[in-house]
């Protein structure tokens, strides 16, 4: 009969466990200094070796040519416990026998000697299970055991094991394998079992897995049945419905040029594939996290559970973002998931919480804003977006031209009117307007000011230089703005003048808009 790979290659001694060295190292010293325990927690994330390491522990205490840190694997007793049959190694399933009554039969089985081993071992899988009064059933037991019994309490939820039970064991921490050790685990497999897996696929597999063990392997084995002798990473990724970075680039490529339409097209992929849209949100975090990690700690770190191509590749793509940017993305992408957990429209918030995302990106710091802050500038002059970044262009293309001829107000006009914003093409009709190399700047009369939007002129300049340039509008002419006025509670208040004639409050007023209500002199507080 066929045996998954999970338990085919199931370690049997204490060597072959994958990572956990400090578990194996104070184990193996306790038996060679007969420092036995009579009670163990072994807890930790699913699939990190805990009953494997008490079945271990067991076959080392039991062996004929024991106590000994490396079992010989051929007496009857390590043949039995491996294929967990031992009269004296008992197994319980915590999850199914929980009870008071379940706790009292195993308390009047401690009290016999073990009928053929050294030792009369309790495995306690799911411990965390056990009810409270279960618990104080066998607290007395556990504390003094006779001298034959060893408990080893196994549990996934350290934290809810009684304090009075755990302050009796010696507790073990198991901690999730690193992703490199997975990997490393996982192409000896392939080896013995004669599957030929690149470096691609074992990733993959490694991610799926999540630090545990039998979850990568369990995986190994469904890659094994769909792919035949040879994996490969496109197959694996179909097979477990894992997303490419490739296909998540898209993503980053659509905020890079400011594109929302782009955006809403990957949706409509999505939803037209049949892809879970609430897992494509959970890998999106897990690939901004991924990204962000890469932007501070360089394409080298162990931070990020991918091969080194994918490191590389997250660090290059990362490089054309902040670390705020990036932060903002993941927090947002967060917030998505979060939201496609209850939601009755997942396509409309994958859609709204995508565009968020592109607009996010337009944002600028408020110091920024604030530093942009310099007198004698116009309220319309100051950006609080960033611009949007040139179209990309391969090299085949000639570079594209910049307006330098006296006939530019007149093209963009016609290209205004050609994208049908008629009423902004007017109004750059009436305007004088200003050339400089990365830069235009409008004088508009004040009835066509509302037509003047940037963001529509910045269509047209993109059509005509090939690149966006900063618009700078100015309504009625040059002059600076006219300051505004003290609110009418403190035209008399000297104090009140001066702080509303105070450039920058005036500065802040223009950009931010809003009304003085209190004035308060910090000197005299």
């Amino acid at each position: 009969m066929y045996q998954v790979i999970a338990r085919k290659y199931r370690p049997q001694c204490f060597d072959e466990v994958v990572n956990q060295q400090h578990v194996k190292t104070t184990l193996q010293n306790a038996i060679l200094q007969q420092r036995i325990a009579h009670g163990y927690i072994f807890s930790g994330q699913r699939g990190t070796g805990k009953t494997t390491v008490a079945r271990i522990l067991a076959r080392s205490l039991n062996c004929v040519e024991g106590p000994t840190n490396n079992p010989c694997g051929r007496c009857s007793s390590c043949t039995e416990i491996s294929a967990s049959g031992s009269v004296d190694v008992i197994e319980i399933d915590a999850a199914s026998n929980r009870g008071i009554n379940e706790m009292r039969e195993l308390r009047e089985n401690v009290r016999y000697r073990p009928a053929r081993d050294r030792h009369k071992v309790f495995i306690i899988d799911e411990a965390h299970q056990i009810t409270n009064e279960a618990f104080n059933a066998l607290l007395k037991t556990l504390e003094e055991p006779p001298e034959w019994v060893v408990f080893m309490l196994c549990t996934t939820e350290a934290h809810k094991i009684p304090a009075t039970i755990a302050s009796r064991c010696q507790h073990f921490a198991f901690r999730s394998v690193e992703f490199q050790e997975l990997v490393a685990r996982m192409e000896w497999i392939c080896q013995q079992e004669g599957i030929q897996a690149d470096s691609e696929a074992l990733a993959v597999l490694a991610q799926a897995g999540e630090g545990s063990v039998r979850d990568s392997l369990s995986a190994l084995d469904q890659a094994i049945a769909c792919c035949g002798s040879t994996l490969n990473a496109a197959e694996v990724r179909a097979l477990l419905g894992a997303f490419s970075l490739e296909t998540l680039h898209r993503v980053t490529g659509a905020l890079s040029a400011s594109d929302s339409g782009a955006m809403l097209a990957i949706v409509a992929e999505l939803e037209g594939s049949g892809q879970n849209l609430q897992h494509f949100s959970r890998e999106l975090a897990r690939y901004f996290r991924n990204l962000l990690v890469a932007r501070i700690a360089g394409s080298d770190t162990r931070l990020i559970a991918a091969s080194p191509h994918e490191r590389a590749r997250l660090a290059e793509i990362a490089a054309s973002f902040s670390e705020q940017d990036l932060t903002r993305y993941l927090q947002l992408s967060l917030d998505l998931f979060k939201d496609l957990q209850y939601s009755l429209h997942p396509r409309f918030h994958l859609e709204l919480g995508l565009i968020k995302m592109v607009e996010a990106g337009r944002l600028i710091a408020i110091e920024e804003a604030l530093a942009n802050l310099q007198p004698g500038a116009s309220a319309s002059e100051k950006p609080l977006v960033k611009p949007a970044p040139p179209p990309l262009r391969t090299a085949a293309q000639p570079p594209p031209p910049t307006p330098s001829s006296g006939d530019f107000k007149g093209r963009l006009e016609r290209a205004l009117v050609e994208l049908g914003m008629q009423f902004t093409a007017d109004a750059v009709g009436h305007s004088s307007l200003t050339e400089s190399p990365s830069e235009l700047r409008f004088v508009v009369p004040k009835e066509f000011s509302l037509a003047m939007k940037p963001d529509d002129i910045n269509k047209a300049v993109r059509q005509l230089a090939g690149k966006p340039m900063k618009i700078t509008v100015t309504v009625g002419g040059s002059a600076p703005p006219s300051k505004p006025a003290p609110d009418p509670a403190a035209v008399d208040d000297e104090l009140s003048r001066r702080a509303l004639e105070n450039p920058e409050v005036q500065k802040f007023r223009e950009v931010f808009g809003g009304q003085v209500r209190t004035i308060r002199n910090l000197k005299e507080s």
